[in-house]
């Protein structure tokens, strides 16, 4: 079928397409790593890693964002579809196991909450911080360029004692013209606003990885880049086709004494399984928060990962 005759209106008739790929995507790719060692797996509690939860034995834990309930909580996506082009209100809510609403987080990056969306195809993406209201409904305004079908992930911990952080994710139809996009080919630079972002690094499959990007302006090395909730810079990366959440951080802090405010922001980062994964990075320079992606598949993985029993190897920390 050509692309003219795949173009048409999403809206209330392709609510079924829409559920049917969601479900696709939810169970795609079944994880198959060996889990790190356990002086492997605290080295990525302190550094980085997506959001897991405690196990033991060679069955690692889904990556975050692939489920909408988790350790009792659940993302209530109250806005389940908008239309592109316009900006409208996205509203969810976090439920606890009882069904009661959650109102009290604890801060992370200076944010309760940190909501990302991004389209099945990756090559939209949003990083917002919503606003939560006395009932405990999170609200945020979002303008979508292109219909299609999206992800909502809600990342952030309760503060319940002892709870852990969690990334939850929900299905978003964006409704309008719809025309299908490629996901963008892989480059070892990325350009924006003016900025040009250099990617140096590998990811590979059940093993730690160095990820490091430079910043440059009209050429010029950036050395003055801007602590951005924390950090002189955030990436996230998901993994194509069911779009699994890998929030990664960098290494060292503004505050530490020793951590240059670039041009590099150096990262560590696993990926669960041999994919291709598209990467955000988001930095502020000049008091404005700039993104510059990249699409990265993974290397192939040399050696086998030992498979010592090891506690929950997420970062406690969040964008």
């Amino acid at each position: 079928m050509n692309t003219t005759a795949k173009i048409g209106l999403y809206g209330a008739a392709l609510a079924l397409t829409f559920t049917g790929a969601y479900g696709i995507g939810a169970v795609a790719d079944p994880l198959t790593g060996k889990t790190p060692s356990a002086p492997h797996a605290a080295h990525q509690e302190n550094k980085a890693m997506n959001h897991g939860t405690q196990h033991t034995g060679t069955t690692p834990p889904l990556p975050g964002g692939l489920q909408i309930s988790q350790d009792g909580y659940t993302l209530d996506l109250l806005t389940p579809h908008l239309a592109a082009g316009q900006e409208a209100p996205l509203r969810f809510a976090i439920k606890d196991e009882a069904g009661k609403v959650v109102t009290d987080y604890a801060r992370a990056h200076g944010k309760d909450l940190h909501l990302i969306v991004a389209s099945r195809d990756l090559n939209t993406f949003r990083h917002l911080h919503p606003t939560l209201g006395p009932d405990g409904t999170w609200s945020t305004p979002v303008d979508l360029p292109a219909a299609g079908d999206y992800r909502v992930f809600a990342d952030f911990t309760p503060a319940e004692q002892g709870a852990k952080p969690l990334t939850l994710g929900a299905d978003l139809a964006v409704a309008g013209p719809y025309q299908p996009r490629e996901l963008p080919p892989q480059k070892a630079t990325a350009e924006v606003d003016g900025y040009t972002v250099t990617l140096d690094g590998t990811l590979t499959a059940s093993q730690m990885t160095s990820l490091t990007l430079h910043v440059a302006n009209d050429g010029k090395p950036v050395t003055d880049l801007e602590p951005y909730l924390g950090a002189y810079g955030h990436l996230v990366a998901l993994r194509a086709g069911d779009l699994a959440y890998l929030h990664v951080h960098p290494e060292g802090n503004p505050d530490d004494g020793t951590t240059t405010p670039g041009p590099a922001i150096s990262f560590m980062a696993t990926a669960p399984t041999n994919s291709t994964y598209r990467l955000f990075l988001d930095f502020k320079h000049q008091g404005t928060v700039h993104t510059a992606a990249f699409t990265l598949p993974t290397t192939n993985r040399t050696t086998p990962a030992p498979t010592t029993q090891h506690q929950d190897h997420s970062s406690a920390e969040h964008h």
